[in-house]
């Protein structure tokens, strides 16, 4: 697969094609990627929330409605939207439950392995908690590591995307009672297949050159 490519031809689209639904499979095979993106010491602090219906979709722009009209249509008009939630808090039955997976799926060789993974991953929560204070923040960190998978996942199944920071997390959060389960949204993904009005398709692309971004040591 030529990354490269996918990377340069993805862009963020504007308008939606509403007439077009994303074939089940290929939301199936997007959904198994963005549940193995990578977080920092496999501490998956997310939870994601798919909305494919008209009514879903009407409930997440609800958020929008205020200050953030320009994105309403993005939402209503795509094939699938997801709502990228984090963690408020990084408790102990979620490190608890992250541990007993791992086991589960063969990651430890014996408890010595075990402990250590256990002890490691808290670690880096305590640091976060306790040191830098900055605990929510490294957890969202995280969640936008999935949204970058997904992004690569849509370009790669031919997908159009929209990556949304222009809601009202407050309103959204009501709306999906989020923080009552322990979770805040943070982001949102739009999906589907762009319509002729979406002016962005028909622009370049603009990047830095190389010779800013990189430097070489």
């Amino acid at each position: 697969m030529d990354t490269v490519s996918l990377a340069k031809r993805r862009y963020t689209t504007k308008a939606y094609d509403a007439s077009r639904r994303i074939p089940q499979a290929t939301v199936d095979a997007l959904l198994e990627q963005l549940r193995h993106s990578p977080s920092s010491v496999n501490s998956q602090p997310w939870h994601f929330i798919v909305a494919d219906t008209a009514e879903g979709k009407a409930l997440l722009a609800k958020s929008t409605a205020e200050g953030y009209a320009y994105n309403t249509q993005k939402l209503l008009d795509a094939s699938h939207v997801i709502v990228f939630c984090t963690r408020t808090e990084m408790t102990e039955e979620h490190l608890n439950a992250v541990l007993d997976q791992e086991a589960a799926d063969g990651r430890f060789r014996d408890e010595q392995a075990r402990a250590g993974q256990n002890q490691s991953r808290r670690h880096y929560v305590n640091l976060h908690r306790f040191d830098q204070k900055d605990v929510q923040h490294w957890m969202e960190k995280q969640t936008y590591l999935a949204l970058g998978t997904a992004l690569l996942g849509a370009a790669a199944h031919g997908l159009d995307a929209t990556p949304i920071e222009g809601f009202d997390s407050k309103v959204l959060d009501a709306e999906l009672g989020l923080r009552e389960r322990g979770f805040t949204s943070v982001v949102i993904l739009s999906l589907g297949y762009r319509s002729e009005a979406d002016f962005n398709a028909g622009l370049n692309k603009s990047r830095l050159p190389a010779s800013q971004v990189f430097t070489f040591l």
